[in-house]
């Protein structure tokens, strides 16, 4: 009867350990999230001034007190909470520089939604205002639906919604109004 009882015994411990070895999953991105917050950056950077080059020559500079990388996340992305100062380049090396109060940069689409203050001022002197805009950074387009003026040598345009290119030459104005009328918010 001893021998069977073992034989019992140990037959019991090894179908408790088939269930576990069954039940083991691979949660390495669960394991990954251990003891970090669920909407903690993964990093954070201060003063950053990042330069991006294509074939040797700059064609954009980024200027910010603050930036938190979300790149951990399955849409990743950048914040700068306390705005940024960009920097684009053309092929002359003629500069536009967009500033913001807050911006947001989406890794995936190449989008960059910037907010409050937002200035836009081109090579040509011309300078678009508004409080939210929307930069494609692989187009070089922008966009937006709030209320904005552009300032030119030639007229001040105001409007509803514009698309347009990073130069003002090539753009669609919607609630377009070329006096001096401005929108209140």
């Amino acid at each position: 009867m001893k021998l069977s009882l073992k034989h019992i015994i140990t037959n019991i411990a090894m179908v408790i350990t088939m269930a576990m070895f069954f039940q083991c999953k691979n949660n390495f991105k669960e394991v990954q999230q251990i003891g970090m917050l669920q909407n903690a950056p993964i990093g954070v950077a201060e003063d950053i001034n990042l330069k991006y080059t294509d074939s040797g020559a700059i064609t954009a500079n980024l200027i910010s007190p603050k930036m938190l990388d979300y790149s951990n996340r399955d849409f990743g992305y950048s914040e700068f909470p306390e705005g940024i100062n960009l920097i684009l380049f053309d092929k002359d090396a003629r500069k536009t520089i967009i500033t913001s109060d807050y911006a947001v940069q989406f890794n995936e689409s190449g989008l960059i939604d910037l907010r409050g203050n937002v200035v836009v001022a081109s090579h040509t002197k011309d300078s678009l205002f508004t409080e939210q805009l929307y930069y494609n950074q692989e187009i070089e387009w922008l966009f937006t639906d709030k209320p904005f003026e552009i300032k030119s040598s030639e007229i001040n345009t105001y409007g509803l919604h514009l698309d347009s290119d990073i130069d003002f030459k090539d753009k669609r104005v919607i609630g377009m109004n070329d006096s001096d009328l401005k929108f209140e918010n």
